[in-house]
């Protein structure tokens, strides 16, 4: 397998016909290596135009990494300053948060189910990036608890709504970003605080993502 022929066709191919204009995030998507951080059985799929299944000793755990494209239009929108903090909901395989934290000043990344906790946290830990920490816990739990508030909030999932309690954990100026919907319509949306009580939303891509556990839905009307 080429993996330098499989990236440059990734970004030719992707990320170009997807509107990645920030040479920066073009670049980053070559650096980071991205078939390190896939489960083996897939590593040639790496730089494919779909989710990847996410396997852990042999073991599906029902969960997918985002593709490509959608990283890296996500990566753009955020425009990640050095001295700023991200938290990500989902870490997964761990990839996404290798790409935060190259911009990044520290990385924090919830991740629910332990095995991919564990998988994530291996494989950054030999890309040997050091900004990022993986806790194996429920992101959900941030609607419900106080904590500290964040520059930039990332979901590498998707959810029915945006909850506001969520949107209380940004600083001002600071940015989330998250797909959002539910099947067969989703839209990756960007929201920024842009005071104490004013948000700005802006829709960025249509695009689909598998659900992240815990967070509300949509009020559904019963008769």
């Amino acid at each position: 397998m080429d993996f330098e022929r499989a990236r440059f066709n990734m970004v030719e191919q992707q990320l170009r016909p997807w509107n990645v204009s920030d040479q920066d995030v073009r670049d980053l998507m070559c650096q980071v290596p991205r078939e390190d951080f896939v489960p083996e059985q897939y590593r040639e799929m790496a730089f494919s135009d779909m989710e990847i299944p996410l396997v852990v000793d042999g073991v599906a755990t029902g969960e997918t990494m985002l593709a490509p494209k959608v990283e890296a239009l996500m990566l753009q929108a955020l425009k990640i300053q050095r001295h700023e903090s991200v938290l990500e909901i989902g870490a997964g395989s761990g990839f996404m948060a290798a790409l935060l934290a190259q911009h990044a000043r520290h990385v924090t990344s919830y991740e629910i189910r332990p095995e991919l906790a564990r998988f994530a946290t291996a494989n950054l830990r030999r890309a040997g990036i050091g900004n990022v920490g993986v806790e194996p816990r429920n992101g959900a739990d941030l609607l419900r608890l106080e904590s500290e508030r964040e520059d930039v909030l990332v979901l590498s999932g998707s959810v029915e709504i945006i909850p506001h309690e969520l949107l209380e954990k940004l600083n001002v100026g600071g940015r989330l970003c998250a797909i959002v919907g539910t099947l067969p319509i989703m839209h990756a949306r960007l929201v920024t605080r842009l005071g104490e009580k004013e948000f700005r939303t802006e829709e960025l891509f249509d695009t689909v993502a598998k659900q992240l556990s815990g967070f509300p839905g949509k009020p559904r009307f019963t008769f």
